[in-house]
């Protein structure tokens, strides 16, 4: 049985550049979830004053909703980031759900992306959001063990051209009662 350690989901402060940048460092050029992670970061106070205004529905991207960046931080360093979007698109549904997460790969294995769901799920209950969609590859075993083990059921499976192979959506029901 792994014992998590002490995870605290905060929201991004200008406190955590040299961890949010060795966390960029080692993803190196795998693809980056949430897509939060792929924003220009060379001026930080700016990154985080964007990712502000995206949770208040300012500024934001094209075809993109207002959506909430929380990062999962551990002994002063981020080992994961989520993104909860606060509603969904037509194409959302298809393509992004309401949360993408990721965990830096020296802290995956442990149970950090179980606790960064988690946590993320929690706080859409505190927007009063009732059920989450999240969408993963099929070929995403990790994934799909993570968005189980936090109550998601497989809703269905299909194939979009954007994509090579199966995606899987999952419906999660969140949980209103106290902690």
């Amino acid at each position: 049985m792994h014992v998590v350690p002490m995870l605290s989901l905060i929201a991004p402060t200008v406190e955590y550049e040299e961890s949010y940048r060795s966390y960029i460092d080692e993803l190196g050029s795998a693809e980056r979830y949430p897509f939060t992670l792929d924003l220009e970061f060379d001026d930080f106070p700016a990154l985080v004053a964007r990712l502000s205004n995206f949770s208040l529905g300012i500024e934001l991207p094209d075809g993109a909703v207002p959506n909430t960046t929380f990062w999962l931080v551990e002994d002063g360093e981020i080992v994961g980031v989520s993104s909860l979007r606060h509603h969904l698109t037509d194409r959302l549904r298809l393509l992004g759900g309401h949360i993408g997460f990721g965990v830096r790969p020296s802290a995956q294995g442990r149970g950090v992306a179980k606790e960064l769901l988690k946590q993320t799920l929690t706080q859409a209950g505190h927007l009063g959001m009732s059920e989450i969609l999240v969408i993963c590859l099929k070929e995403n075993t990790a994934s799909s063990r993570v968005i189980e083990a936090n109550g998601g059921k497989l809703e269905s499976e299909y194939s979009v051209p954007e994509y090579d192979g199966l995606l899987q959506r999952y419906a999660i029901p969140i949980n209103k009662m106290a902690p």
